[in-house]
């Protein structure tokens, strides 16, 4: 049989590699698209807004140094090889609150690259800080910068078998919480001479959380207390205006014009008594008020409001304090150690303000309060003394109050039926 032959065969090879590459560059110039016929594909990706602030942290190089006693700006910045103009632009343009520094405090900041402060951080609390930033214009923005936290409520309870302090502890309540617990009481239960094997007490308080840790502890939102089988219960409300008070269920307020006792911890020593038989003099002389034996350095608390008369030495007294209350009241805190710094003659002070400390100047054998209580410049016994109600809730909002009221009842009731065995 003939054989085809191919009219390919006739051309030589490298003439038809050449023609293969020249046709296969046509075709590609044919099909290759113009730039109007391209497709573009952009590719989106969306950075949450904390991401870019993590990552901005990242990029920035923070240092910081602890407050130490003594310290000012001027100071911790020399310290820190800081530029002193930064203490002067900060001092002249910052809020005076903002830069005045407390021992344990820890600062934070940034420099640029000639070591000037670009953003300095001082912390307040847990949640809040002042922070000063450095503007476009070269000048220190100022912004208070604060967190939210979460107020947990928390129920607790105990029965008193030996004293407050240490069956609360018992109980896991903070020592804080029963110091409060104690001041909300305070007017109607002696600590010191009417607790009673068998009382017994319960409470809801708010423990402070911040990015699920434990910060401290909130205020007690109802408290009862059983004192000898008599059953008082305070309820916490904050009116229209801010101000928080504890009542009873029925609106009166459980604040008296004075506290019962100007100390917290303490016992009884000697009290009123007109024939007293005097432990220095060994004569008989009136004991015209009561004294509590305590620690040196004992605060002392103002028992009710009023005006500073006396704060130095008088005699027997040693250092002693005289407060004004209205016409009628007089107090007087005897053989103090010390006085709080911002106790001076003239001075206006709240009821519970830390006015001195307990000490053993004047006639005294030991440390220990002398506590005097007059009333229209009569002797009273203050542990017996009737002393008149404060301000009760306000008419406007008593039925806000009432509402309010009843169902933290229900609140405390339902967890004290639940704690049940």
């Amino acid at each position: 049989m003939a054989q085809t032959s191919s009219p390919l065969q006739y051309f030589p090879a490298t003439h038809l590699l050449g023609a293969a590459i020249t046709l296969i560059l046509i075709l590609v110039a044919l099909l290759w698209p113009t730039p109007d016929d391209r497709l573009t594909t952009t590719l989106t990706v969306a950075i949450p807004d904390n991401a870019e602030a993590a990552a901005e942290e990242e990029t920035v190089q923070w240092h910081s140094d602890k407050v130490q006693s003594g310290d000012s700006l001027s100071t911790l910045f020399s310290r820190n090889s800081l530029s002193a103009v930064d203490v002067i632009e900060l001092a002249s343009q910052a809020p005076k609150e903002a830069i005045r520094l407390y021992p344990g405090q820890e600062l934070r900041w940034t420099t640029n690259w000639d070591n000037r402060i670009q953003t300095l951080e001082i912390p307040i609390s847990p949640l809040a800080k002042h922070v000063l930033s450095r503007s476009e214009k070269g000048t220190f923005d100022y912004q208070l910068a604060e967190r939210e936290a979460d107020h947990v409520p928390r129920f607790a309870s105990a029965e008193i078998n030996n004293s407050l302090f240490l069956d609360g502890d018992r109980a896991g309540v903070p020592e804080q919480v029963l110091i409060e617990l104690a001041a909300i009481f305070g007017w109607d239960i002696d600590f010191a001479m009417d607790i009673r094997k068998g009382d017994s007490f319960s409470l809801i308080y708010d423990e402070i959380y911040l990015d699920g840790e434990k910060i401290g502890n909130g205020d007690i939102k109802i408290a009862r207390f059983v004192n000898q089988g008599r059953e008082i219960t305070a309820v916490r409300y904050e009116d229209d205006q801010g101000n928080a008070n504890y009542y009873t269920p029925e609106g009166l307020s459980m604040r008296k014009e004075f506290l019962r006792n100007p100390i917290d911890f303490f016992r009884i020593s000697s009290r009123f008594n007109l024939r007293r038989k005097h432990p220095i003099y060994n004569t008989i002389r009136a004991h015209k008020g009561t004294d509590y034996a305590a620690p040196t350095g004992t605060p002392v608390k103002a028992v009710g409001d009023g005006r500073i008369t006396w704060a130095s030495r008088k005699g027997t007294y040693g250092n002693l304090i005289i407060i004004k209350h209205n016409n009628r009241y007089e107090t007087r805190y005897a053989h103090l150690n010390s006085f709080h710094r911002s106790t001076k003659v003239g001075r206006y002070v709240k009821q519970g303000q830390v006015i001195g400390y307990v000490g053993s100047t004047g006639a005294a054998t030991g440390p220990h309060l002398h506590y005097e209580f007059r009333v229209d410049g009569v002797f009273r016994d203050s542990l017996t003394f009737k002393f008149p109600k404060a301000k009760s809730i306000a008419s406007s909002e008593k039925d806000d109050f009432l509402k309010k009221a009843n169902a933290m009842l229900m609140w405390l009731h339902g967890y004290q039926v639940s704690a049940l065995p």
